[in-house]
Parts: C-alpha cells; sequence; structure tokens
C-alpha cells in the first residue's frame, strides 16, 4: 500500500469533482430525449467522437491484460488483439459510411431494417439482452476487477471499498449525463490517462532496481520477451500469436470494440457523427490512437516490471494482503506503480480512475440504449413518451453497474474474460461483414451462428470433452480449439442460411434502397426490381468497397509501421526504425490518395 500525499489526493479529488460537474451540467440537455439521451442528437464532430472511442478502450484492465501477456507470451503475445486492426480499418473505409446511412438509434436496431418479420423482432430483442446485459456485465466486470486489484495493492482496500468508491461516482454521472456527458468526460480522461501512462513509464523504467531502459533490456528475465514477431521455431507459438489471430479471429470473432462490420460503443459513436465523413474521420482517428501510439507505455511497465517481481510468488510476498484468488501477472501493473513519487502517483491514480470511468461509463450508456430502443419500447412499451424512455435507460444505468461489480467481486484475471469472450462470439463475424453486402442472409442465419457460437463454447470449455479433444496429449493441440468453433459456427449458419427462407422481396429492396451497399452480391435484386420498373442504384453512389479494402490494408501497413518503428526506436535498433518510419511515410502517401478517392465516391 503507497501513502498518498496531500497533493495526491487533491489531484484525484479535482478530478472527481470535473467529472460529476459535467454530468450535472449536461443533464437537463441529455434527459429531453432518447435521441439525445443515447446519440446526443446526432451532431458530434470526429475529433471528439475518435477521442471518446479512444479513452473508452484506455480501461483499467487493458494495462493489466497488456502486462499478463508480456509476461507470460512476451511482446508478440499481443498479436492476439494487435490483428484486430484489420476490423477495425474495414470498419473506417467500408463500414463507418453504411452505419452513418442507415440512421438508426442502435445497431441492434439495423435487424429490423435488413431483415423482416418475427425472426428479426426476435433477433433485435434477445441480441440487446445477450449484448446490452449478459456480454456488458462481462466486460463491464473485466474492467471492475482490474480496478479492484489497482485498489488492493496502491491503496490496500478491500474489493468492496473499490467497488463503493469507484463506481458510485461513475454510475451518478452516466445516468444523469448520458452520452453527452460520456463524451465530454471522455474528452478530459483521455488526456489524464496518456499522461498518466507516459510519466509512469518513464519514471519505473529509471528506478534504481531496473536500472534504465538499456539494462532494463538486457536483464535475463527481459531479453527473451522483446521479439515483436514470436519465435519462428516454435510452431505453436506462431500458430497461437501469429497465424490464428491475423488468419481467422479478426474476421471471425465478435469482440467489444472491434467488431466485425462495426457494432457496439464503436456504432454508436459513428451513428452520433455529423455525417458519413464524421464517422470515417473519428474511427480512423481511433485506430491509429490505439494501436500506433498507445500500446508501449504499458508495455514498458511490463517489461519493468519482469526485473521488479520475476514471478507471481514475488508479488504476493510483496503484497501479501492481496487475496489468493487476484493473484496473477496481471498484478505486476499495479505493483510498479506502487514505486511513483508524490505528485506523480496522484496524477497516475487520476488517470487510472480516467481509464475506469470512462470505460464504464460508455458501457452503461450503450447498454442502456440496448435495454431501452431494442427491448423495452419494443417489447413491453411501444407507446413510452421520451421521459418514460430516458427515465428507463437511468435506471438500467444503475442495474448494470450493480450487476458487473458483483461479478467482479469473483473473478480472478483480465485474460481468463478475454479468452472466454472471444471464444463466445467466434464464428459469427464473418456474418456482420457479409450481411451488408449478400442478400441471401437472412435473420435465421445470425440466430443460428450465436446459439450454436455459444453453445460449442461452452461445451469445450466448461465440459470435459474440451480436454479430450483439445491439449498436449487430445486428439488435437490446444491452439485448434478457437478455428474449430470458428469452422463449426460457419457450417452452420451458412447451412441453415440455404435451408430457410430469404427475406422477403420488399425487405431487401427498401435496404437497399436505403443504403446503398453495391456489389455483385445484391445483383439478383436490382436485377428483379428493373425488371418490375424499379430503379434501386442511385446513379451518384459509387461502389467504393474495392477501394475501401484496398485503404484497409495500406492503413494497416501505415498503423503497422508506425507502431513497430516506435518498438525499435525504444530498442534502439534505429536502422529497423527508421526503415519502418520510411514505410510508414510511404503507407500514408497512398492512403491520401486512396482517402480521396473514397471521399469523392461516398460524399
Amino acid at each position: 500500500m503507497v501513502e498518498l500525499s496531500v497533493l495526491d489526493v487533491s489531484l484525484i479529488i479535482v478530478f472527481f469533482l470535473i467529472t460529476l460537474f459535467i454530468g450535472i451540467y449536461v443533464s437537463k440537455q441529455s434527459g429531453k430525449s432518447a435521441s439525445e439521451y443515447f446519440l446526443s442528437g446526432r451532431n458530434m464532430p470526429w475529433w471528439l467522437l475518435g477521442v471518446s472511442m479512444v479513452a473508452t478502450t484506455f480501461s483499467t484492465d487493458t494495462p493489466n491484460l497488456v502486462t499478463d501477456i508480456v509476461r507470460t507470451n512476451g511482446v508478440s503475445g499481443n498479436w492476439v488483439w494487435w490483428a484486430f486492426l484489420l476490423t477495425g480499418l474495414l470498419t473506417v473505409f467500408v463500414y463507418a459510411k453504411l452505419w452513418r446511412k442507415s440512421e438508426v438509434n442502435t445497431d441492434i436496431e439495423f435487424y429490423e431494417l435488413r431483415y423482416g418479420g418475427k425472426p428479426a423482432r426476435f433477433l433485435r430483442g434477445f441480441r440487446a439482452i445477450y449484448l446490452g446485459i449478459i456480454f456488458n456485465i462481462l466486460a463491464m466486470s473485466a474492467v471492475t476487477l482490474a480496478a479492484i486489484k489497482i485498489g488492493a495493492i496502491m491503496l490496500g482496500l478491500q474489493p468492496w471499498e473499490t467497488v463503493i468508491y469507484a463506481g458510485t461516482i461513475t454510475v451518478i454521472f452516466s445516468a444523469l449525463g448520458g452520452f453527452k456527458g460520456v463524451v465530454y468526460t471522455d474528452f478530459i480522461l483521455f488526456f489524464t490517462a496518456m499522461a498518466g501512462a507516459l510519466g509512469a513509464a518513464y519514471y519505473l523504467v529509471g528506478l534504481p532496481e531496473v536500472g534504465g531502459l538499456e539494462a532494463m533490456l538486457a536483464h535475463e528475465n527481459v531479453a527473451d520477451k522483446l521479439n515483436i514477431l514470436p519465435d519462428f521455431t516454435n510452431a505453436e507459438a506462431v500458430i497461437t500469436l501469429l497465424i490464428i489471430p491475423l488468419a481467422v479471429q479478426w474476421w471471425s470473432s465478435w469482440y467489444p470494440g472491434a467488431e466485425p462490420g462495426g457494432g457496439g460503443y464503436i456504432a454508436q459513436r459513428m451513428l452520433a457523427a455529423k455525417n458519413e465523413n464524421h464517422a470515417i474521420g473519428a474511427t480512423f482517428f481511433f485506430n491509429i490512437m490505439h494501436y500506433a501510439l498507445r500500446p508501449w507505455p504499458w508495455i514498458i511497465v511490463a517489461l519493468a516490471s519482469l526485473v521488479v517481481f520475476p514471478d507471481i510468488a514475488s508479488i504476493q510476498e510483496a503484497f501479501p494482503l492481496v487475496a489468493e484468488d487476484k493473484l496473477g501477472h496481471d498484478l505486476a501493473y499495479s505493483a510498479m506503480l506502487t514505486k511513483l513519487p508524490s505528485g506523480l502517483l496522484g496524477l497516475v491514480l487520476a488517470s487510472l480512475v480516467a481509464a475506469y470511468m470512462s470505460t464504464i461509463s460508455t458501457h452503461l450508456n450503450w447498454g442502456a440504449s440496448y435495454i431501452v430502443n431494442d427491448y423495452y419500447k419494443q417489447q413491453i412499451n411501444k407507446n413510452a413518451s421520451e421521459k418514460q424512455l430516458v427515465a428507463v435507460g437511468r435506471i438500467a444505468t444503475v442495474v448494470l453497474m450493480v450487476c458487473s461489480a458483483l461479478l467482479a467481486l469473483v473473478l480472478t484475471n483480465a485474460l481468463q474474460l478475454f479468452d472466454i469472450i472471444l471464444m463466445f462470439g467466434a464464428g459469427t463475424g464473418l456474418i456482420f461483414i457479409l450481411r451488408w453486402f449478400w442478400w441471401r442472409i437472412n435473420a435465421w442465419s445470425e440466430i443460428s451462428a450465436m446459439f450454436v457460437s455459444g453453445i460449442v463454447s461452452v461445451i469445450l470449455n466448461f465440459t470435459e470433452l474440451g480436454p479430450y479433444l483439445f491439449g498436449d496429449e487430445s486428439l488435437m493441440p490446444g491452439w485448434a480449439k478457437f478455428p474449430m468453433i470458428v469452422l463449426v459456427t460457419t457450417i452452420v449458419w451458412v447451412s441453415v442460411t440455404f435451408l430457410t427462407q430469404a427475406e422477403s422481396k420488399d425487405v431487401l429492396q427498401k435496404f437497399y434502397k436505403k443504403i446503398q451497399p453495391g456489389g455483385p452480391g445484391w445483383d439478383k435484386v436490382v436485377n428483379e426490381a428493373r425488371g418490375e420498373n424499379l430503379e434501386l442504384v442511385d446513379a451518384k453512389e459509387g461502389w467504393s468497397v474495392p477501394s475501401g479494402v484496398l485503404a484497409m490494408l495500406v492503413g494497416c501497413g501505415l498503423i503497422y509501421s508506425l507502431m513497430f518503428a516506435t518498438g525499435y526506436f525504444i530498442y534502439g535498433d534505429y536502422f529497423h526504425a527508421l526503415l519502418l518510419s520510411g514505410a510508414s511515410v510511404i503507407f500514408g502517401v497512398i492512403l491520401v490518395k486512396l482517402w480521396k478517392k473514397i471521399r469523392v465516391n461516398v460524399l
């Protein structure tokens, strides 16, 4: 436990007061209607939404997760989430404009735009509960678990104390301020969190026991953890850490903040943008900040922790009051922060509070939007007034907070939950990508994929069949479990698609007329409409998907080059750093040209 100075406590209190003030200040405007409460009237600029996306994914569990990954699998282990850059940029250059065109209030409302009849209504209502409550509570509980560990290590707080202190402030300003309050506070939270992460990394590397950057990189506990790519002589590591994330995981798995085809709170921000161009700009800014600039302060602290706390036993010895069921490699990040000096300690604690509040407030507002727009208004009270909808949203916000806090009290580590969530979404991602561009996908496709993915994940993860099939001495290697879930799910939903009736002609034509997705996947619908003297294609709209996919690949080259150039500069490998910096410039020039082409086609 660390001793907080008057300066440290003052910084944290001022931060709390500013956040509460913003929530109270915007509460009157946010309470006018459900659209204001959940989308701020659809008039948000790209830079504010982009910063909000970055702040939301700056969560307290993210540095803990990265620390766990680095200490367990080295820097290259981060490919399990670095691979999601592909789906992030696909959202930027292909799906952002489609979401903004849809003009739905939530991405779940999309189901009754794209599909029709009772299956669409069921899918909308079920997904509202499945994602807005179940998955959302899982994600928030991981964030709260990280806050619990930080509170235990740094302040000696009991788990329930952390939940009460951090959760109460967050739920108050989230319930009052709605989406506008979340986005406005995110702007402050981002800069606070970034300053704290950078300050902590700089100071902790200079600790006497670490000995500076050069000594840290040469330390025996660190030297074999530095590779950005996995060891290619280790086939299992290459398959698990690189091939599966890049070949399968990014397009096949649903995960909050990295949904194939966009979705969740990322879609919520795209829907709140002023127009399509602002939606594209916001998501591109987010991906640059999220992948290219932000990971390295966390990675540096994780590497330094290997010198100070080489194993879990050393963490337990230093912090004997931490409950045994909360011990894990992810605790090393918090353990390192206890060595910060007064002032910087207060800033870092404020930054961690900022990260927690930003992520939780976003999840609360996003989850409440599903409950209100896609369940309560559709299934319970179709004639609800705007004031009633806002009231239900505020009640849902409080309930979600309480449920996630209770679950967090029984969890152990963030990486465990990350893997479970990935497994439960395995195999569904391809539908989210293709449903915009292939007319034949119907509501039953999504329903079957959702249930099969969940059922197969439960069987392989929580029954004896999993260890029997997958493991070192089993029928198949452990890394094959995720691809197997994807394969089974994909076979089932494709089969169901062709075995069930297509969506009605009226539904498909209305969808195409509004969205203008283009491409050969809609030729049948377009040609049938022309046979009825009905033109669906807007002559002003070109099919920008090929250019968008090319822009995605070039954008990946740009951001990965920037990310790895930064790493090599830190490592002191200036040859590779300069080489990658030059590559990033080339990718940037190409991307500017492609961007102009997409902009002309889209706007």
